[in-house]
């Protein structure tokens, strides 16, 4: 139940920032896919750059597992092209839909019955793709430092230093 509690707190905690963040406005996720606006970009990897730390902090002091999924290229491929493709002619992700339908904006409906839709299909689909594209380029459970077979915190620093010079790279060119 405790971790039920966490995720509902995190979940209402991410959706005020990225109300806040103004990130679920359709002319910023527009501005973001044609690359004249990085604003969605900079939350999203900041996001990711405190998740990883503070994951794999949580997991050396023994208080998280990692809980990883296999790498399967041919899924992540197509899912990414299907994502990308539904993103560019709706001009909202999946989260940021139901934050847009959360402030009033009635066009999100066609993508969350979208989703719903889609989601249908992969369950009836999932016997055959279980078969075929989720076992194109399976890596397994792995991550970037044991691919490399170091530890993680060689690879944390350098995506970090990384981000913030992407963003200090945005800022330079108004993005």
């Amino acid at each position: 139940m405790t971790e039920l509690i966490y995720g509902f707190l995190t979940g209402v905690i991410f959706g005020f920032l990225l109300q806040k963040g103004r990130v679920i406005r359709y002319d910023k996720q527009m501005a973001a896919l044609r690359l004249m606006d990085m604003t969605i970009v900079k939350f999203m990897f900041t996001s990711i750059l405190v998740a990883m730390v503070g994951v794999y902090i949580l997991k050396d002091l023994g208080l998280a597992k990692l809980s990883l999924k296999s790498t399967v290229l041919g899924g992540n491929i197509i899912g990414g092209l299907i994502f990308g493709i539904g993103w560019g002619i709706l001009g909202y992700c999946p989260g940021t839909q139901l934050g847009a339908l959360g402030e009033g904006r009635w066009d999100t409906v066609w993508g969350i019955i979208g989703m719903h839709v889609g989601a249908a299909i992969f369950a009836e689909l999932y016997p055959v793709m279980k078969k075929t594209v989720l076992t194109w380029g399976d890596f397994g459970k792995i991550t970037i430092p044991q691919a490399l077979g170091i530890n993680h915190w060689f690879i944390i620093p350098i995506f970090v230093i990384g981000g913030i010079l992407l963003f200090w790279w945005f800022e330079k060119k108004n993005l």
